[in-house]
């Protein structure tokens, strides 16, 4: 997570870890349906108001990464060094999420999701909103030149492999086969590629 500057900004930045930590350990106390937004406010110590400020959602609290996850992505594809190749910055990223995320303290929370309809609802809708945003970030590449439909593929392709990745017996070789599609796609739509013309 970004370290925010600023005393004000810093507490605000505590509080909303506060309420996430609290409703997270309610969640898999009680059970996900079984806390309400005002036991999460109660518990936390903050008015409703305030968890609102900070959480759209009852489900955001439960990904309250979501933001950072989405900006790393996009960062690893915008912030990457001078010529260096899209695809190896964005599966490294992956493999940092992906890490993050297989870790054994992340177990029961993906196993509250799984049981949740809510929960893989939502996760699906923020997955599909992620790609959408590496997609931007792929298409203002002017040096990348690749159709939007191109850079939409893609960035599905790369969020697939997260998820693909993070639900599999061994994520790191889940990751190698997803990115070697990937990696083949990419240099498949390579504009200076053109395809033989009949004999």
């Amino acid at each position: 997570m970004t370290v925010p500057s600023g005393r004000r900004e810093r507490k605000k930045a505590a509080t909303r870890q506060k309420i996430a930590d609290t409703a997270l350990r309610l969640f898999l106390e009680r059970g996900y349906e079984a806390v309400g937004i005002r036991d999460v406010a109660a518990e936390a110590d903050v008015a409703v108001t305030t968890l609102f400020s900070h959480f759209a959602s009852k489900e955001a609290l439960v990904f309250e990464q979501d933001d950072d996850f989405e900006q790393r992505l996009t960062r690893a594809a915008t912030d990457r060094a001078p010529q260096e190749p899209l695809i190896p910055a964005l599966r490294r990223e992956v493999e940092a999420l992906v890490r993050h995320c297989t870790a054994d303290s992340a177990a029961p929370i993906w196993r509250m999701i799984e049981a949740s309809p809510a929960l893989r609802e939502y996760e699906e809708s923020m997955r599909l909103r992620h790609a959408e945003s590496l997609a931007k970030a792929i298409a203002a590449d002017l040096d990348l030149s690749r159709t939007t439909t191109v850079c939409r593929a893609i960035a599905r392709f790369v969020i697939d492999a997260y998820s693909l990745a993070r639900e599999a017996p061994d994520p790191q070789s889940a990751v190698d086969e997803v990115f070697r599609m990937i990696e083949a796609a990419w240099a498949a739509t390579c504009p200076s590629v053109t395809s033989p013309g009949p004999p």
